[in-house]
């Protein structure tokens, strides 16, 4: 516990310390946590039967740069794992940007087939996480050389990779625009996991894990219903981010002159019936 928790600076209020921790009334936490679980559980009852992928034959050809990026993603995790440690910080690594990281680092090196396909499209769902550590940036506790570095590359490659595995294509692809039971998905999985494992975490420990406890200063909806508020704003941002990001994709990839490279980004393609074309490109 020295390891994961020892060095957390306790007078920060907004990371950490039992008036953060007892930010939200008791009684009211315990109400607002049932009920958003329950919520939860109903997005993912109603999304996950939705969620079905057809059978497809996936190219397993081997690339230099899904090798390249995956040797330079677990270099850039591992430095990130190695700061924690020596800062005595590890409990850290639970937060969501690591998580979505170590999904990037599967995606890029497991074996082609229907979880991989899963796992991308969920993820994507996640990118507002790195959107959010960007924009509203805390490196004021990484005080070791590089760390804050390694900080914003780590945050910057959420974004890369996935525009690389787009290009790919293949098992890498995604559903239509219009459909939003992916997004569904996600997003409960996003929440069951904040309000039990980081909120757990949270109590016994008393460090603010990913600000699941208590608000920044700067938090426009701090108060006591903050955290119902995020539930319903990062409801919208979640695949809100993951659709921009896609029609972004789309347009590098399939129109801009300068950087197309396929006539389609589409996805769910039944290849096993003989349909060529869109998730593996002719200009693969």
């Amino acid at each position: 516990m020295d390891c994961a928790t020892g060095g957390v600076d306790m007078s920060i209020t907004k990371y950490a310390g039992k008036d953060c921790i007892e930010y939200v009334n008791l009684t009211w936490r315990r109400v607002e946590t049932i009920l958003i679980l329950v919520a939860s559980t109903y997005l993912f009852l109603w999304s996950f039967p939705k969620c079905t992928l057809r059978n497809m034959t996936y190219n397993e050809k081997d690339r230099f740069g899904r090798r390249f990026l995956s040797c330079l993603l677990c270099l850039c995790w591992g430095m990130e794992i190695g700061f924690k440690c020596a800062s005595k910080t590890s409990i850290y690594l639970l937060n969501p940007c690591h998580i979505t990281t170590a999904m990037q680092i599967y995606l890029l090196t497991a074996k082609p087939s229907k979880t991989v396909t899963a796992v991308f499209r969920v993820h994507l769902n996640y990118l507002n996480g790195a959107l959010l550590a960007l924009v509203f940036s805390e490196t004021d506790t990484r005080l070791l050389p590089f760390e804050a570095t390694v900080y914003w590359v780590q945050h910057g490659m959420m974004f890369v990779v996935p525009y690389y595995l787009l290009r790919v294509g293949g098992v890498y692809n995604v559903e239509d625009l219009k459909e939003v039971q992916w997004n569904a998905l996600a997003y409960s999985f996003l929440v069951i996991y904040h309000f039990t494992v980081l909120q757990g975490v949270s109590i016994l420990t008393n460090i603010n894990m990913n600000h699941i406890m208590c608000p920044l200063d700067a938090d426009p909806f701090k108060g006591q219903l903050h955290r119902t508020a995020v539930f319903f704003h990062e409801a919208l941002l979640c695949p809100l981010i993951c659709k921009l990001y896609v029609l972004v994709a789309d347009y590098l990839l399939t129109k801009c002159k300068y950087t197309r490279v396929k006539e389609f980004l589409h996805c769910d393609i039944d290849l096993g019936k003989g349909v060529e074309g869109t998730a593996i490109s002719k200009y693969k």
